[in-house]
């Protein structure tokens, strides 16, 4: 199945493809399409269902197949509210410019600086997936438990946060743990997984 895909992110692109296999997803500059979606949705199934629907919009008359949107995000216990649908944005309203994903990283370890106990720094991923298909529209959703580390940990994959998260079914922060193992623990494999047993193979 050839699924277009609401994002610009070549990695995500790439990462959500390899755990779809062997359908294959296809972004909207490939098809000359341009969108723009607000997220301001309050949760991580309202951004992506916007998302979803912006894109169909944009592609009528281009693309007349299915169309795929996420969001996804980390919600951190001791910092309610900081992260979430908000993360991609976090620290960035208080700096009053844009931050690399090691400045993030940074800003998220020294806000939890104090929070010595492992079980209070208590955190998840979460990964929605939104399909439209021939009229309908179905939602996908994963969660990886774990934790935040008190240091970053560089390791040979991974982006984002993904470098100061100890993911707790894994047993590795999620920088270190291997392609093979993300593709199984992650929350993005598990609403992927959700998804091709809707779809099929």
């Amino acid at each position: 199945m050839d699924i277009l895909f609401a994002s610009g992110n070549v990695h995500k692109k790439e990462e959500l493809e390899s755990l779809l296999s062997p359908h294959s997803l296809h972004l909207p500059s490939e098809y000359g399409i341009t969108f723009e979606c607000a997220e301001t949705g309050a949760t991580f199934e309202e951004n992506a269902m916007q998302k979803a629907l912006s894109l169909a919009a944009a592609a009528n008359g281009v693309w007349n197949g299915p169309i795929l949107a996420d969001d996804s995000g980390l919600l951190v216990d001791a910092l309610p509210g900081e992260l979430g649908v908000r993360t991609a944005r976090f620290g960035e309203e208080e700096a009053e410019r844009e931050l690399t994903a090691r400045e993030k990283n940074e800003l998220l370890l020294s806000k939890l600086a104090e929070v010595e106990d492992p079980k209070k720094r208590s955190a998840r991923f979460v990964c929605v997936l939104v399909l439209l298909q021939a009229g309908r529209v179905e939602t996908f959703r994963g969660v990886a438990e774990g934790r935040i580390l008190t240091e970053i940990h560089d390791g040979a994959g991974g982006f984002g946060y993904d470098p100061v998260f100890y993911c707790t079914e894994a047993g590795a922060c999620f920088a270190e743990a291997g392609t093979e193992m993300k593709n199984r623990y992650s929350h993005r494999a598990k609403a992927a997984m959700e998804m091709k047993k809707r779809i099929g193979k």
